[in-house]
């Protein structure tokens, strides 16, 4: 069914009309919607955004009338297809995320489905108490999905899973009535049985059903073993069975057992109430144990389940090369000695730090009694956070490998007894050998649940093929040892097809029935556990689809070309993390909430469109625009992207393309070519000051470029650094000795606008010993970047390559002081520049610095010390550029501000002030730009007490702050200049 049926237009916008929420079916939000984390792609009618109960109501109601469906969908962080669909999606992310209620003496809270993991439990944290299941996506995955897939994560071993959590879900039937399903004594559930309503019959219905010895003999005989706790495959009817309705001294009647995990196929969730646990012990330490071979790891596991931890984790060595090439994730791999074949992670608490490590120094022990390991190193408490986040970004850094191969989700949430894992893998292993594939292995061998994957491109026929066969082969051999195919992350589509193999004819014609009784006109998301489509089917890709790489100006050979790079999006969804968990990563998303706003949906909707394009021009798409719109171009994401995908740079070769199409906008030229007006604006600076302050000179300026009315325009300095360094830098007092010479990168922001920081950093550097050096070279390129003009942006490159190549080596670096104009060396200047003159601009790459950088390494090795500066007390308030976190590290200008004794340096936890260049001076993007400012920047530096020094690297940065808090924030050469003696 489509949207572009004229039949169904009129009924969309009706319905769309009727809802509080919104209703969206244009083709950019339908293409975001298309796919989720899976392989799978299917374009679904439209997307719903409900804000009410009666919003869901309305869209029940509108499923049955017009034989559509319902496809619930929170994070779509979804392994297994089960967000994908052609009915109407319904992302209750947007609306429904709040915490109802909450009860501290019982233990229990209640939420809309919504809410973030992490977010309820930076809620929690203060009362002493945790919702304990974990998943890798814990800071973007929420509670309605973790229920629907009964998510289970690294500390199931000691907490169990989602299941295990709900005590009561509110639900709407599929005939639009409510039902809140909680435990029930036997009287309660006879009194349901009562009921004359569908709800009633649901009672009924299981009653019979499991009532009957035959049914009981199946579910009992066929389903995994009950000691794997991770079981998900198909409809948790066996818990029902073991509930006390049917099995003597079992635990009350629970209708949740069987919703979780059900993935939103019988009921619409509504509201979730789930019990808490106690914080663990606040001490954690990592047993990070080497091995040579899969199989030593495995029989490893085993011995740590004989231990107190709290989590065993498994990373082999696909992933463990996968984070060699990430520059965030490479920084974690402090630890790894040699080249293992696989890590074991073994995690013990305790209430203090011997406590822990008297545990693991036991299970170190243990494992070299066994002859397991060659290496044994314990990570403290203080390095665990890096740690674990290198494990948990394997998902998404199994996109990084080079090509079209990937690991594919198929068979990687297999789940077995703990006694039976290393054989199991063993016979995996020769299995996989069979079909030429070296797989990948990873997570919760604790838990018995290794994520296997193997290595395909879902672009060939054949590999489409054998992704079916080795799901079934799989399948086969995990039925051998009565494990399940399901463990955390749901059958979806990928799994489903293999239900009546893994647990019976029988039982699997049980889950039908069940499934037709709750649904009868399957309206809940259709095609999920049962009568499932082939699970080679609504790939993403179309079997030999010949689609060739667009032209583009950037150099992206590297990932095989723009597209590729859009590929590398696996769907993961780290994008879309909220202000408190830290970092920078799409600042828009974190403002929006919309899918649209994140790094995954931009990807996919360049994938779709250069894929599917039939046009002259690929990139000529208002859809794309539209969604690459509100990309800032922070560059987190070529840091915190697991998978590195460089939207930053996607979106300027994007704007270079459209604009052969449809040309470049007046103001995108005044902005790209603002140092030119500039250098004409210092030559008259009083007059163009008084027309940049001036209100009504000012006012119409701002009107005609479509500048904010309320931002404050930069003003120009009446002497540009060049000028005032060819004049003053000789008289400047000679340092008593010379530690070495630099060349100062003059950028175009610090030229004629930021003139007095500049002519403080060559003060500073100078004082403290250092010879500047400044030659003719252009500006960085950065606006003409920052906009898509990328052959201006080349002509500048070029000529900086041509000028820097043979003076600046590792004893006479270049140094910049605004960080996104130095940092285009280091990041885009290899991509940019003319094929001849790459070398040399990867060359430069590594002796380029920002002045924060170079001052930080000039105090490791000595040269600098705090005898240099003052002694007073000075509180600090640091916000880091967006460029200097993603490329650089903002923990150099703590080193440096941190120098004079008794500063005290404070990073503000804040990721894109919202500036972001240009971006937060444009009309339509200034209330978003001063909404991202206000997430953690703004209330951050206006609680500052009234002597606190604000520190801000960017350019951009300062002007928000100023215009944001009315507080003037620092560049660190001030802060540091006014500290020396």
């Amino acid at each position: 069914m489509s949207s572009s049926q004229p039949n169904l237009l009129p009924s969309l916008e009706k319905l769309s009309s009727q809802l509080q929420g919104e209703l969206k079916f244009d083709s950019l939000t339908k293409t975001l919607y298309a796919t989720d984390a899976s392989v799978y792609r299917e374009m679904p009618l439209a997307v719903a955004f409900p804000k009410t109960t009666e919003d869901l109501k309305l869209l029940i109601a509108f499923a049955h009338a017009h034989k559509t469906s319902l496809i619930p969908r929170t994070a779509g962080t979804s392994l297994a297809g089960q967000c994908v669909g052609n009915g109407i999606v319904v992302d209750v992310s947007k609306h429904f995320n709040q915490i109802l209620e909450f009860n501290e003496s019982e233990r229990w809270v209640r939420v809309q489905p919504g809410v973030v993991r992490d977010e309820l439990n930076r809620f929690l944290k203060p009362y002493g108490l945790f919702f304990s299941p974990i998943t890798s996506t814990a800071n973007r995955a929420m509670i309605g999905g973790m229920v629907g897939n009964n998510s289970s994560g690294t500390t199931s071993i000691v907490y169990g899973t989602t299941r295990e959590k709900v005590i009561s879900l509110n639900t709407l039937l599929s005939d639009g009535n409510e039902a809140v399903f909680g435990a029930l004594t036997p009287d309660g559930f006879d009194q349901k049985c009562r009921l004359d309503t569908l709800e009633g019959k649901l009672y009924r219905q299981v009653k019979e059903e499991l009532g009957q010895s035959e049914n009981q003999k199946n579910i009992r005989e066929n389903f995994p073993k009950k000691s794997i706790h991770r079981r998900n495959t198909g409809y948790a009817v066996d818990y029902l069975l073991a509930s006390e309705v049917f099995t003597q001294g079992g635990e009350p009647f629970n209708f949740c057992k069987l919703l979780a995990g059900s993935e939103g196929t019988l009921a619409f969730t509504t509201e979730i109430k789930v019990s808490l646990d106690p914080l663990p012990d606040p001490i954690e330490v990592v047993v990070a144990a080497h091995f040579h071979t899969i199989h030593e790891s495995m029989k490893a596991s085993q011995v740590a389940m004989k231990h107190p931890a709290t989590a065993v984790e498994l990373m082999d060595k696909i992933i463990l090369d996968c984070t060699k090439e990430s520059i965030e994730y490479s920084k974690n791999r402090y630890f790894v000695e040699g080249d293992p074949m696989a890590l074991l992670m073994v995690e013990f608490t305790g209430k203090t730090e011997a406590e822990a490590m008297a545990k693991a120094n036991l299970l170190v022990a243990d494992l070299k009694v066994n002859q397991l390991g060659y290496a044994f190193p314990i990570i403290d408490p203080a390095m665990t956070k890096s740690a674990w986040a290198l494990r948990s970004a394997g998902l998404g850094l199994l996109a990084n490998i080079p090509g079209d191969a990937k690991a594919v989700a198929c068979i990687e949430d297999t789940a077995v007894d703990i006694e039976d894992l290393a054989d199991y893998i063993d016979e995996f292993d020769k299995m996989m050998e069979a079909y030429g594939q070296q797989p990948v292995h990873y997570a919760h061998a604790g838990a018995g649940e290794i994520h296997l994957r193997p290595i395909l491109d879902l672009k060939k026929k054949e590999d489409q093929e054998a992704f079916y066969q080795i799901s079934f082969d799989v399948a086969k051999l995990v039925k051998k040892y009565n494990g399940s195919l399901s463990g955390e992350h749901g059958d979806g589509r990928v799994r489903a097809p293999f239900i009546p193999l893994m647990v019976g004819e029988e039982n699997y014609q049980l889950f039908r029935r069940l499934k037709f009784t709750w649904d009868p006109d399957n309206i809940f998301n259709p095609g999920k556990i049962v009568d499932t489509a082939p699970m080679n089917t609504s790939l993403r890709y179309e079997p030999d689809m010949n689609t060739p790489e667009p032209d583009t100006l950037m150099n992206f050979d590297q990932v095989g070309g723009i597209l590729r790079m859009a590929e590398k999006c696996n769907g993961s969804g780290d994008c879309r993390k909220l202000p408190e968990s830290g970092g920078t990563m799409c600042p828009s998303y974190q403002a929006t909430r919309m899918e649209r706003d994140a790094t995954r949906g931009r990807a996919n909707t360049l994938r779709e469109f250069l894929t599917k394009d039939q046009k002259p021009n690929p990139f000529d798409h208002p859809e794309i625009k539209e969604a690459l719109d509100l990309c800032l171009s922070c560059k987190g994401c070529t840091a915190e992207c697991p998978s590195n995908v460089d939207m930053a740079s996607m979106k300027a070769e994007f704007q270079y393309q459209y604009h052969k199409s449809n040309g470049v906008p007046f103001r995108s030229k005044v902005f790209g070519y603002i140092n030119d007006l500039n250098k004409i604006g210092s030559i008259v600076a009083p007059l163009a000051n008084f027309t940049l302050s001036n209100p009504l000179a000012s006012k119409l300026m701002k009107r005609v470029l479509g500048v904010a009315p309320k931002r404050q325009l930069p003003k120009i300095s009446s002497i540009s650094l060049r000028s005032w360094y060819k004049k003053e830098y000789a008289k400047l007092p000679a340092p008593s000795k010379v530690i070495k010479s630099i060349y100062l990168f003059v950028d175009e922001f610090t030229d004629y606008n930021d003139t007095p920081i500049g002519i403080t950093a060559i003060k500073l550097l100078k004082k403290l010993g250092y010879e500047v050096k400044i030659v003719d070279h252009d500006e960085s390129g950065r606006s003409a970047l920052s906009k898509g003009l990328l052959e201006k942006a080349r002509s500048h490159a070029d000529r900086n390559v041509k000028v820097f190549q043979d003076i600046i080596d590792g004893n006479t670096p270049l140094i910049g002081i605004e960080p996104s104009a130095i940092l285009s060396f280091r990041d885009e200047y290899p991509r940019l520049v003319s094929p001849e003159l790459v070398e040399g601009a990867k060359k430069l790459k590594f002796h380029t610095l920002l002045i924060d950088e170079f001052l930080g390494r000039e105090v490791m090795a000595g040269n600098i010390d705090a005898s240099s500066f003052i002694k007073g007390a000075k509180h600090i308030k640091l916000h880091g550029h967006c460029h200097q976190k993603a490329l650089s590290a903002l923990s150099w200008t703590q080193k440096i501000l941190s120098l004079p004794e008794n500063y005290q340096v404070e990073i503000i936890p804040s990721g894109c002030c919202g500036m972001a260049g240009s971006f937060g001076y444009e009309a339509e993007h200034y209330d978003l730009s001063m909404q991202i400012g206000e997430m953690v920047l703004f209330p951050s530096v206006r609680s500052a007490a009234e002597d606190t020094i604000i520190a801000a690297p960017g350019t951009s940065c300062r002007h928000q702050i100023k215009d944001g808090t009315r507080k003037q924030a620092l560049h660190p050469v001030e802060i540091l200049w006014n500290a020396t003696l």
